[in-house]
């Protein structure tokens, strides 16, 4: 077999998965190439990669999809290889063809491998009949009660588009046009297929490894069963809780469906596996996996350097690497949870997750980048690896529980608690996890704001007094004086739930400010970074960081992020009742039927949705009303905070509880549920 040494290797995405294959690449001493759009031009894969070539404008569709621009990058940097990544053109026959077409070295799949398993229908067809367990398809023309509930799937793509749970058959119309829309509009194909919905299924996957000499490499199971909308939050390896039999059903169909396609390099088999412990295949992903970290961890491999590897023609070692341990990935979002997964952009003023023997962090940013509208929210993802499932668990926890990420919120709270819930410590793990635990995943926690508000009052205390220049005069207001031993004031605000926090102390001569009527606490140590105090005999230290006018207080398991208030508050700073802001940067991409002014509009009515991160976002009218003014159209720009439209509230109506923006669907590249 002709065998083509690579030596100068472009990767075809962005983010935290360049970064990863660039880092093996100089373990190897290969040259890395990157491609960026003008939004990543600052990015850490552009800083990283040994060369770069801009691939003009920001939208995904216009640099990252285009397979025609990534091929002419390769070959003006004098790329002799591709390797894609995931998300993005990783599971595009045409690019794969493309690519091999201009001569250079495709770090992936064969073309014909990648087409049969396109299709989940066609590929369905094509597992049956290798042997590879199956849920048997229905046809919703003739769906009757019986085949309820109903799990409506897109035929191309993934990350949850197009995808819908149907329990009434009465609905099934509808919902069948609904994902058809979906689908056709995210993959451009309308193709949707119904199959039986699998309550309480787990997800459980095979990683595969293929050369091009008949060896099938079965790299273990990999839980993946923790999801928000069909997406991965939490992955382990080896899946917890399968008896042997199980597992070797599963490795066993996983080769037989490689070897259905004459696969080669590195691929994902997905099953769902029932409460009974029946497996079900679900689909073939021709890539790398964003889990594939725990594998690497449990079986000592690098999977990148397999895949150039087989890729050069080298062949795979005929004995299997053995397996050692569990491992635990946690997918750190810019995301809010509580409000129903919504993406936060903005700057990212520290990343740090602390370096220890087990522990692993992949991650596209550092501390000082900024996260942008265009892409998936994902920032890193940290992986832990110890000798059995509780340690790493507990690793992985601790790691995150003292990571230090200050910026847009993060879904850091929820991992760290869904780490530590009774149902995952005990391996009671299914696709519903989030379904039935997300409101006590995100309710308020036990910590204590109102101390951590004082240290970072205590903190600016200091600061202003270590201030350069003159000494502030007392000033005098009528028969008082401002007199740095009187008691001052210091309010802030709880991000993001809100919450006010008025804080008083004082600073006597000793210069060291302490707090004014706050029985049982006592200040040890006080700077601008750093406070210590002593809470009913407890020695607690907090460590803080500024962005403007935001403090992060990092503290033992807890983090807070604080906005410092006037004294006093700024009336040309209210809003007016009803106005709906925009939660984030994004595009206006439509409004609801005959939005105008003057339109009457109900409580939690979806008004106007907005684009921003491959997500589609909801903006719903606080309550029942009138609508006064109209400030949003299709294809708007626009900025956090800027005023999209107000609803005068009727006197009698009932407002919504939350009006908080709802995101209505999600389509994340590289992830396929």
């Amino acid at each position: 077999m002709r065998r083509d040494v690579i030596h100068s290797l472009l990767v075809a995405n962005r983010g935290e998965i360049a970064c990863r294959i660039f880092r093996t690449c100089r373990d190897l001493g290969i040259t890395t190439v990157a491609v960026y759009s003008d939004a990543d031009a600052g990015a850490l894969h552009v800083r990283e990669a040994d060369l770069a070539v801009r691939l003009p404008g920001s939208a995904p569709a216009d640099t990252y999809l285009r397979g025609d621009l990534v091929v002419a990058a390769a070959l003006a940097a004098g790329a002799d290889a591709v390797h894609p990544g995931y998300g993005f053109l990783s599971e595009n026959a045409a690019f794969a063809a493309a690519v091999q077409d201009a001569g250079l070295t495709w770090v992936g799949p064969p073309v014909k491998a990648i087409e049969l398993m396109a299709s989940k229908t066609r590929a369905k067809e094509l597992m049956g009949g290798a042997g590879v367990p199956l849920l048997a398809p229905v046809d919703p023309a003739t769906a009757s009660e019986d085949d309820l509930p109903l799990l409506l799937k897109a035929a191309s793509g993934g990350g949850g588009r197009g995808m819908r749970i149907v329990r009434e058959l009465g609905s099934l119309p509808g919902e069948l046009l609904a994902a058809a829309a979906e689908a056709a509009s995210a993959f451009g194909d309308g193709e949707v297929f119904a199959e039986p919905y699998v309550e309480r299924g787990r997800h459980v996957e095979v990683q595969v490894m293929a050369d091009a000499y008949d060896t099938v490499w079965a790299l273990g199971t990999r839980d993946c069963s923790l999801q928000r909308r069909h997406q991965k939050v939490i992955e382990e390896a080896p899946a917890p809780g399968l008896d042997e039999g199980l597992r070797t059903r599963l490795h066993d169909a996983a080769v037989a469906a490689a070897r259905a396609v004459g696969y080669r390099g590195a691929g994902t088999v997905e099953f769902l596996v029932s409460a009974e412990g029946r497996p079900y295949f679900l689909e073939m992903n021709t890539r790398l996996q964003v889990e594939h970290p725990v594998t690497e961890a449990v079986f000592g491999v690098d999977l990148v350097a397999l895949q150039l590897r087989v890729a050069e023609g080298e062949p795979l070692d005929p004995v299997l690497p053995a397996a050692s341990g569990h491992a635990v990935e946690a997918r750190l979002y810019a995301e809010d949870p509580a409000r129903d997964w919504q993406p936060q952009t903005g700057a990212l003023l520290t990343l740090e997750v602390p370096d220890a023997p087990g522990l692993r962090l992949d991650t596209g940013y550092t501390g000082g980048d900024t996260i942008g509208v265009h892409y998936d929210p994902m920032l890193a993802k940290v992986i832990a690896h110890a000798p059995t499932r509780t340690e790493a668990v507990r690793l992985l926890a601790g790691a995150l529980e003292r990571a230090r990420i200050h910026g847009p919120v993060t879904n850091r709270e929820l991992l760290v608690r869904s780490l530590r819930h009774p149902d995952f410590a005990a391996a009671r793990l299914d696709t519903g996890f989030y379904d039935r635990h997300l409101a006590d995943l995100t309710a308020p926690g036990a910590g204590d704001p109102a101390t951590a508000a004082l240290a970072a009052a205590l903190a600016e205390a200091v600061r202003a007094t270590a201030s350069p220049g003159p000494a502030p005069t007392p000033t005098r207001f009528g028969a008082w004086r401002n007199l740095p031993s009187q008691p001052q004031v210091k309010r802030f605000r709880s991000e993001p739930d809100g919450t006010e926090h008025e804080i008083a102390y004082r600073t006597p001569r000793t210069g060291t400010p302490e707090p004014y009527d706050a029985p049982g606490v006592r200040v040890l140590a006080a700077d601008p970074d750093r406070v210590t105090l002593e809470l009913d005999g407890v020695t607690r230290h907090f460590e803080l960081a500024r962005d403007r006018d935001r403090l992060h207080v990092d503290t033992a398991g807890a983090s807070y992020t604080f906005t410092a208030l006037p004294r006093f508050t700024d009336p040309a700073t209210q809003t007016d009742p009803g106005s709906l802001l925009a939660p984030m940067p994004g595009t206006v991409v439509r409004l609801a039927e005959g939005l105008a002014p003057g339109a009457r509009v109900e409580a939690g009515q979806p008004l106007i949705w907005l684009e921003a991160m491959k997500m589609e976002h909801r903006i719903l009218a606080p309550a029942s009303g009138t609508l006064t003014a109209l400030h949003a159209a299709p294809g708007h720009q626009v900025e956090v905070g800027a005023l999209l439209a107000v609803v005068q509230e009727d006197p009698d109506a009932t407002p919504v509880a939350a009006p908080a923006p709802a995101s209505a669907s999600a389509s994340v590249p590289e992830e396929n549920a």
